[in-house]
């Protein structure tokens, strides 16, 4: 997984500089040639993100909800709880800073280029359903399995889940920087590029600090109600904020985090539960990511932001994910369809969100394990009470 991670990284950055530094020179009849692979990988997109979002939600709320006792519960609620706490923080200092952060660009009117790179051909193949109805059945079926053990519904869900994984691995992820290329290749030339590499420095080093700062909250709260030094606590739990950046993984990072939560004197029990649940189920550092690069995006094409809305999106995202890290590119793949479907983003937003995600994929995996130290510390501490 770590070398799955890295790869696609260095791939995106190539597929970045190249589809920026060859758009100005390429002769149309090429670009015409990517822009019809992007229309029809878009296509392809639109077809798999329902059927993802079912076949990685399903297994994971059975296995989840099989899995019974107060631990679960309160590990599931302040997991949760800490996912939707980061995704509104981001949105709101997000919708705070960054209308005059991005001032400049969002002022500036679209540039648009005597040559349009429009493809050759396209094709449809629309979805058998929708990514709402998709998230909805997902959640209820996977819901209706926990009550049945040694399921041959739960072995067909599991086997279906092998397939999405395989799909996204040797599939999209292998073909995502090429269309990234693409998509970079046409903002070169309608002029854009220049905007977006500003808005992308400007939102990377906005969301880096956003991530700190959401650190230091977790562990002081962890802190107040454990009794404990709250930066001793973050001290310890830093090893595991590196090794992810290194890793891009949640879950080769769960060795590291287990061991340095104990080393905070959580209980081993405790510990032992909980790190290897919040690995798949506590997205707060990806949340919050992906919320502040919705909002710069949404900024920068003058598509209007409503509070209401993005409540829906924040909470929506949240249940969306809570499967995704474990499969290399699933969480921005499953994020993209309530995107598209929720905020009306189109196939160039797309895949400027993926372009960020990836970008800063370490950064969101960092702080989503570091983060579950905190939580650990707080159930030890509920544990150690009596009740």
């Amino acid at each position: 997984m770590k070398k799955i991670a890295g790869n696609l990284l260095f791939r995106v950055v190539v597929a970045i500089v190249l589809g920026t530094a060859l758009g100005l020179v390429v002769p149309t009849w090429i670009g015409r040639i990517f822009a019809t692979f992007n229309g029809l990988f878009d296509e392809l997109l639109k077809f798999l993100i329902p059927l993802i979002i079912v076949g990685l939600i399903v297994p994971a709320i059975a296995k989840l909800g099989q899995s019974a006792g107060r631990l679960l519960l309160y590990t599931v609620l302040l997991a949760y709880g800490s996912t939707l706490a980061a995704g509104f923080s981001s949105y709101l200092t997000s919708i705070t800073i960054f209308p005059r952060l991005l001032g400049d660009q969002i002022a500036a009117p679209p540039m648009e280029s005597a040559v349009v790179l429009s493809p050759f051909f396209q094709m449809e193949f629309p979805p058998f359903f929708d990514v709402m109805p998709a998230l909805i059945f997902a959640f209820l079926f996977g819901l209706g399995l926990t009550q049945f053990r040694q399921s041959s519904l739960l072995n067909i869900a599991e086997d279906f889940e092998k397939v999405i994984s395989f799909l996204i691995e040797k599939l999209i992820i292998p073909l995502l920087p090429l269309f990234i290329f693409g998509i970079f290749l046409d903002m070169t030339y309608s002029g854009k590029i220049a905007i977006i590499f500003h808005v992308f420095l400007k939102v990377i080093g906005v969301i880096f600090l956003m991530h700190i700062v959401w650190l230091l909250l977790q562990f002081i709260i962890a802190g107040a109600i454990s009794g404990r030094n709250p930066f001793r606590l973050l001290k310890t739990m830093l090893p595991v904020y590196f090794t992810a950046l290194g890793t891009q993984s949640s879950a080769a990072t769960i060795p590291v985090t287990l061991g340095q939560t104990k080393k905070t004197g959580v209980q081993e029990s405790i510990a032992s539960f909980v790190i290897p649940l919040c690995a798949t189920i506590h997205l707060a550092g990806s949340t919050l990511k992906i919320v502040s690069c919705v909002v710069a995006l949404m900024l920068l094409q003058g598509i209007p932001i409503d509070f209401f809305q993005m409540a829906g999106f924040i909470c929506m995202l949240g249940i969306t994910m809570v499967a995704a890290p474990g499969v290399p590119g699933g969480a921005i793949m499953a994020a993209i369809g309530l995107i598209s479907s929720m905020l009306g983003f189109n196939t160039e937003d797309q895949a400027l969100m993926i372009s960020l995600y990836i970008a800063m994929d370490g950064f969101g995996t960092a702080g989503n394990v570091t983060g579950d130290g905190a939580i650990a510390v707080i159930l030890d501490t509920v544990y150690k009470k009596p009740s």
